[in-house]
């Protein structure tokens, strides 16, 4: 008798697992970053609003989807460009919003 869940039914794959493996090492990153440094010094950027680390982190996130959504919708199944673009967008939202 197993008291785990049966997961059976999801469609996992190692990509899958690594996405999600991802996203919890960056919120951990993050969590233990504003343990080190509280605060991160929320500034104003491009979007004229305060934002702080963990802002840009989820903003990055959500428009990393949409991304990869809209790469999927328009080009197919590979992306690894929409990846590239994604890590480039990060870069951008850390920097200037």
């Amino acid at each position: 008798m197993s008291f785990l869940p049966d997961f059976s039914w999801m469609a996992w794959t190692w990509q899958t697992a690594v996405f999600f493996a991802v996203i919890a090492l960056l919120i951990a990153s993050m969590g233990v970053w504003e343990y080190f440094s509280p605060g991160g010094a929320p500034r104003h950027g491009i979007l004229h609003f305060e934002t702080t680390r963990g802002d840009r982190l989820f903003v990055s996130l959500l428009g990393s989807a949409f991304i990869n959504l809209a790469w999927l919708g328009f080009v197919g199944g590979n992306l690894w460009w929409a990846l590239a673009i994604s890590i480039v967008y990060t870069i951008g939202v850390f920097r200037y919003v």
